[in-house]
């Protein structure tokens, strides 16, 4: 058993396409559909109560509407605010979380000075504590970046450099590893490079995809065409011209980046 159904991608802006990217290499035979909130970004300066407002009626509209087979929340505030209220409501749909790397950290490198960058939504999140204090190394900092996303999502390259040299300052020469708490974070490791110099960077994409994969086997839902990928984009600016841009930088991300 089979379906050809797609899959749906649900990010407050353009920055889940590091998680995309990493699912179709995964899944290079499935559909795709991504839905850019791009008129609600940030939402990691929004309450809990906007935030479930919103991904419920974004989840409605991609079961009910798009007839996704299963969701991905490509927004680790999306993932602490709303999976748990999602997953009980839509119960018959696979809903995958993405959620900071911490864990990747203590697998991998825990002994090295660790600087967490997420948005304040994350990281004041009960998911993300329960995942901090579970893997906790006694070496690790928390920054919550305020405003970085929507500098990464308006492409402003000249602004997002200073905001990072200002912001990473401090820990110049001191991180061995970096923890990107925020998908549209990937989009930036150039200029955080520049800023920190040579770190490992954490980042959720990877395992959120090896669970999607995981979850469609299981579940017998893996789409068996030989065709390659789809993805229907969507982005909710306020105006045609910008939702065309979006879309655009999106697809020109896809085919340029090496995320």
């Amino acid at each position: 058993m089979s379906s050809s159904r797609p899959i749906g991608f649900l990010d407050s802006g353009i920055g889940g396409i590091s998680v995309i990217r990493k699912a179709v290499r995964l899944l290079p035979n499935e559909d795709y559909f991504f839905f850019s909130d791009s008129i609600n970004n940030p939402y990691g300066d929004k309450s809990d109560e906007e935030i479930i407002s919103r991904c419920d009626e974004l989840v409605d509209f991609m079961i009910n509407k798009k007839d996704c087979k299963a969701i991905v929340l490509a927004c680790n505030t999306a993932s602490a605010k709303a999976v748990s209220f999602l997953r009980e409501k839509y119960s018959d749909t696979p809903i995958i979380a993405i959620e900071p790397a911490y864990k990747m950290v203590h697998d991998y490198n825990p002994d090295g000075f660790t600087l967490v960058m997420a948005t304040r939504g994350t990281l004041e999140s009960e998911k993300f504590h329960k995942l901090f204090y579970t893997y906790y190394n006694n070496n690790t900092s928390l920054l919550a970046c305020v405003g970085l996303a929507d500098l990464i999502e308006q492409g402003k390259k000249e602004e997002l450099k200073a905001y990072l040299e200002r912001n990473l300052h401090d820990y110049k020469g001191k991180v061995s590893n970096v923890v990107l708490g925020c998908t549209h974070y990937p989009l930036a490791k150039a200029e955080i490079k520049e800023v920190l110099g040579d770190v490992n960077f954490f980042d959720g994409a990877e395992g959120v995809s090896r669970q999607l994969k995981r979850v469609l086997e299981e579940k017998n839902l893996l789409n068996d065409k030989k065709e390659k990928f789809t993805i229907e984009f969507v982005d909710s600016s306020e105006t045609p011209k910008q939702q065309e841009q979006k879309k655009q930088r999106f697809f020109d991300y896809l085919e340029r980046i090496n995320l």
